[in-house]
């Protein structure tokens, strides 16, 4: 039986979901990923109460032959026309504002954060995931370009029709982040409450970007950091488990992390690991959830989802948390 005819058990579609603190990242569904397994691994994330799936209208252009997005968000439309009711189970964020022009245009030339730029790539990508809205809509990469305030005016456009739900802000500065919020407030409009950024246990020397990081504001920062904290925004983070680099020995670990700070904290990953029994990526996992920050996952087989899935559900001890904790 394929992927695409099986049938996961599921509660009664009338109940709200179980809010899994686990993100499924759909960015290479339908490129790298066909769609075969990517059912297969939206299936599964479900099966085991995951709520969230994260894509966008970009995703994933690069590896796409037209040199365009929108191949993960056709994938999870048809996922979701063929689970009947599934709709009412999952949580769909996706993002506008990365998409390039033209194919080879990117970064130089993507559509942006205007207003028409939003509500026409919001078009699409309703379109392509065949629903009717969205719980969250993240604006994918700053656009300077673009005064912020109109940004979130376009977006509040699309809350007031009942569209949108929530609003996010992934790559962003701090400070823009606030004048949207400011803006929001002062128009009776929902402020952005949620951050999306590249974090995990391992920090990059200052100055640095991780490998594949092309956003000047990617990676979460301590002003980023504070204004959640202090504003109680949601953080979501993606590439948490380095490629894969933690737990298999193929794989190096990003230059942009050798500094002495780096040998402390995987000397404490490493006894919390062996405290535990649990691979070091479920480690970083359960360490992030213990912090509210909610994980992206952007595995690729079946084997990787279950090792994030129980990683998350992994309930790090006190004392193991205070090893983690001053290793930071």
């Amino acid at each position: 039986m394929t992927a695409q005819n099986s049938t996961p058990a599921r509660p009664d579609p009338t109940t709200a979901p179980p809010d899994s603190p686990l993100v499924l990242g759909a960015m290479t569904f339908g490129t790298r990923i066909d769609e075969e397994t990517s059912f297969a691994l939206l299936d599964r994330f479900v099966e085991r109460g995951g709520t969230w799936i994260d894509t966008a209208d970009c995703y994933a252009f690069w590896l796409d032959p037209s040199g365009r997005g929108g191949a993960s968000e056709r994938v999870i439309g048809r996922w979701l026309a063929a689970r009947p009711g599934m709709r009412n189970r999952v949580r769909i964020a996706t993002k506008v504002g990365a998409e390039p022009l033209w194919a080879g245009s990117w970064p130089e030339h993507r559509s942006g954060l205007s207003r028409r730029a939003i509500h026409d790539a919001f078009a699409g990508s309703l379109a392509r995931l065949g629903t009717e809205s969205v719980d969250l809509l993240w604006m994918h990469q700053e656009d300077r370009s673009v005064p912020i305030e109109e940004s979130v005016d376009a977006i509040a456009e699309l809350a007031a029709e009942g569209r949108v739900r929530r609003v996010g802000a992934s790559n962003h500065p701090a400070w823009r982040v606030e004048r949207a919020r400011a803006h929001a407030r002062a128009t009776g409009t929902a402020p952005i409450d949620a951050l999306q950024l590249s974090t995990t246990l391992l920090q990059p020397r200052p100055g640095t970007q991780p490998e594949g990081n092309v956003h000047p504001f990617g990676v979460l920062g301590p002003e980023q950091a504070d204004l959640a904290r202090e504003e109680r925004l949601e953080v979501w983070a993606y590439s948490p488990l380095l490629g894969g680099a933690y737990d298999d020995p193929a794989k190096t670990i990003d230059p942009v992390f050798d500094h002495p700070g780096t040998e402390r904290r995987l000397a404490a990953l490493d006894e919390v690991a062996r405290r535990t029994g649990a691979r070091r990526g479920q480690v970083v996992l359960a360490h992030l959830v213990s912090q509210g920050i909610r994980p992206i996952l952007g595995g690729s087989r079946p084997y990787q989802l279950e090792e994030a899935l129980d990683g998350v559900s992994l309930v790090l001890d006190e004392e193991a948390r205070e090893i983690l904790d001053a290793a930071l």
